[in-house]
């Protein structure tokens, strides 16, 4: 009996210890699944359940209200509970009646209602739109209370006071009232003359065409002239015979076009052009309206971008009234943000400048003509919010807590006072309500996927409505590090992300990639999730590779010093910084220095080959995507702001370019290109390949058909794949 019992004690133990095993196995394989491109790239199949999870929300006046596909409603402010208002069929079901006053509407459907907004504070309205239509939904009569046809119209720009739409179509200006009617403003649009379109090559903030006055019965808009721009001769190879289908495209120092700003009066039907004199040769931006809409507020920047002053325009007349404000540089100054007015004061308005070395906020009073800082310190203002109306305070961004950050805060306007509004951690952005009394805190921090948070903004006090799991649960994911080094200076800090693989063993030798940007108005190192981590460094670490990225001087939202250190001599002090980041590497035990490989796209293209070239010993293998060659064939406005032009600028213009550095190629260098690349133009890259055809070196070279600046949809798996599979044959081994 004793026997027995003890045989089946073990047999139990036995028993037990097997399925503990088995089960500690389907974990550690659970653990191990990898991530595909499919999943990680955003051109893949299953990218969308791998990105953490979003609150899709908006606000109807001071309530929160959240926006998904098949339904909307209220998020009660206290409990974070939803309430339904209305569904998709809904809407769908009073459609047919209401489509029917409509010509040549049959079957009309709406998809979604994940862009539903709610213009009207105190109406039960809700904006929904289409391709086809805009309607207004009544939903506490459940009826559709307005609808207007919008089939296309691109660029367009709907007002809810006087419920008239502005848009370009068949190239031209045009308007539809809130009764249907349909008004042709101009006659002369077409791809010479463009109308109610970003202007400017979307430089200088500009994102727009179209902007309404306050009290929606006119409206600004750009006319771009562009008939005497040279045309860039892109083709079409998608037709049995290649078609013609030039860019407009003015490179540095070459005729650029000319923008005139015009308003137009919906009343009456009058177009009035503003006298700003000449636009030869000058730059018009972040134009704005008076609270009475009389006046019409412009930036107005010469073409060496170094003299910018904010004048003021009679709407009615066009006339200029004064010249408000005017600022200088040796090198540029790039006005970015129109200004707005404080809602609680028709005279004074809010305007930003990097004029102290950082971008800040100066509050200007009309009536007595006099400046007042409001934010002043070593740290950049990142985003102006709006206001809470009630403490009279402007709602911001900045990086003041860490220049990887960003933090949202209150200022009050009498004190200049910030108050912190979230966790003093990660990266955050707000959306505000309606008088500024809340503001949803959508933000992540390196081990914080995203969390959303309702924060009262007069006391900073917030609760939770959103905690989003880690998606990547389940899948093998990478070791993410983050740390800094000094510049080449020996002084300024430069913030870095190290990526390594999961199994990552000290004792080993691990080939490693720098993966850079480097240029002027973006980053990559950021205290978001996996520190800003972009998901293709995860596939490599995945397949044995430690990735390393570094912001250089040059790079944005450290000062106008910190970018400026590269001006006229692009390329220079950033392989200068980034070779400071590979002197960091060497000294790592983990990193073979023999296995360096780099990578970049755009501005990071040319990071890569100047860095190839100018340290031909340094790296094995690298890739360059859509890269800069000679700056002299780049577009005048970003171009000549940081490059001058080649007859103000040849030595630094010359010295930057890579046409002569081809012959020092050594390493195994792919260049990949969009071939209807709008932004830098196919001639860079081929001209590179010409000089190294000349001398002797051997670059390999891969075009997408069709495609621009950057790969579109399931084209970007296949781009990262490439760009892999290129390591993994020249690197790795």
């Amino acid at each position: 009996m004793i026997s027995i019992l003890m045989t089946s004690k073990k047999f139990f133990v036995a028993l037990v210890t097997l399925f503990s095993i088995m089960t500690n196995t389907t974990s550690m394989a659970q653990q191990q699944k990898l991530l595909t491109l499919e999943e990680l790239n955003f051109g893949g199949v299953n990218y969308r359940k791998f990105v953490p999870e979003r609150l899709y929300s908006t606000w109807w006046g001071e309530q929160l209200m959240y926006q998904d596909v098949e339904e909307t409603g209220m998020i009660d402010m206290k409990s974070g509970e939803r309430r339904k208002l209305f569904t998709l069929d809904d809407v769908n079901s009073k459609l047919d009646v209401a489509i029917s006053k409509l010509d040549g509407f049959k079957n009309e459907k709406i998809r979604t209602l994940h862009y539903v907004k709610y213009p009207y504070p105190n109406e039960t309205l809700a904006l929904i739109t289409n391709s086809h239509i805009r309607l207004l939904y009544d939903w506490k009569k459940g009826e559709v209370a307005w609808i207007q046809p919008c089939e296309g119209e691109i660029e367009t720009h709907w007002n809810a006071k006087s419920r008239i739409s502005a848009y370009v179509k068949n190239d031209q200006l045009c308007i539809t009232d809130a009764e249907g009617k349909v008004r042709q403003v101009t006659t002369d649009g077409s791809r010479e003359i463009v109308y109610g379109q970003s202007v400017h090559r979307n430089e200088f903030g500009i994102e727009e065409g179209i902007f309404w006055a306050p009290d929606g019965n006119c409206f600004a808009f750009y006319r771009m002239d562009q008939s005497m721009v040279t045309d860039y001769p892109q083709v079409n190879t998608f037709t049995r015979v290649a078609e013609y289908e030039p860019d407009k495209y003015p490179m540095l120092g070459m005729t650029s076009h000319k923008v005139t700003v015009g308003i137009y009066d919906c009343t009456t039907g009058k177009v009035t052009y503003l006298d700003a004199g000449d636009p030869t040769d000058r730059y018009f931006t972040n134009i704005a309206w008076s609270p009475d809409s009389k006046t019409v507020y412009m930036f107005e920047l010469n073409r060496l971008q170094n003299d910018c002053m904010l004048a003021s325009y009679d709407a009615a007349t066009g006339k200029k009234a004064e010249v408000i404000y005017r600022e200088t540089s040796d090198k540029y100054v790039e006005p970015l943000h129109p200004i707005v007015f404080l809602p609680w004061n028709n005279n004074e308005f809010v305007m930003q400048s990097q004029k102290d070395g950082y971008n800040h906020l100066y509050l200007y009073n009309i009536r007595y003509k006099k400046w007042r800082q409001l934010t002043k310190g070593n740290f950049v203002v990142e985003d102006v919010y709006g206001f809470n109306t009630k403490n009279k305070s402007i709602i911001i961004a900045s990086n003041e807590a860490n220049p990887i950050q960003r933090n949202l805060y209150a200022v009050d306007v009498k004190t200049g006072k910030r108050k912190a509004l979230d966790n003093s951690r990660g990266y955050h952005f707000a959306s505000l309500s309606k008088t500024g009394q809340w503001l949803i805190d959508s933000y992540s921090e390196p081990t914080v996927p995203r969390n959303v948070d309702l924060v009262a903004t007069a006391t900073g006090k917030s609760s939770r409505l959103l905690t989003a799991k880690n998606p990547w649960d389940g899948y093998q994911q990478p070791i993410f590090e983050n740390g800094s080094i000094k510049a080449d200076d020996g002084v300024t800090d430069l913030y870095w992300r190290m990526v390594k693989p999961a199994d990552f063993d000290p004792t080993k030798k691990y080939p490693t990639v720098v993966y850079v940007y480097g240029g002027p108005h973006a980053h990559n190192v950021d205290a978001t999730w996996h520190w800003g981590s972009r998901s293709w460094e995860t596939y490599m670490a995945q397949k044995g590779y430690v990735l390393f990225i570094l912001d250089n001087r040059g790079s944005e939202n450290r000062g106008i010093e910190f970018e400026q250190a590269t001006w006229h001599k692009l390329g220079k002090v950033e392989m200068r910084d980034q070779m400071k980041g590979v002197e960091y590497l060497k000294s790592l035990p983990y990193v073979d220095e023999d296995r360096l490989g780099v990578h970049g796209w755009s501005y990071g293209g040319f990071m890569t080959i100047s860095l190839m070239t100018n340290y031909p010993d340094v790296f094995k293998v690298g890739v360059a995507g859509g890269p800069v060659i000679d700056w002299k064939w780049y577009e005048v406005m970003y171009g000549e702001r940081y490059m001058g032009t080649p007859e103000t600028n040849k030595e630094g213009i010359e010295a930057s370019s890579l046409i002569p550095m081809a012959k020092n190629l050594k390493g195994k260098l792919q260049i990949i290109i969009g071939m209807n690349d709008p932004t830098v133009v196919p001639q860079h890259a081929l001209s590179f390949i010409d000089a190294c055809t000349e001398a002797g070196t051997q670059p390999d070279f891969f075009v997408y058909p069709g495609e621009g600046h950057n790969m579109m949809g399931h084209k970007s798996v296949h781009l990262h794949e490439r760009i892999t599979q290129y390591f993994e044959d020249y690197l790795k081994n």
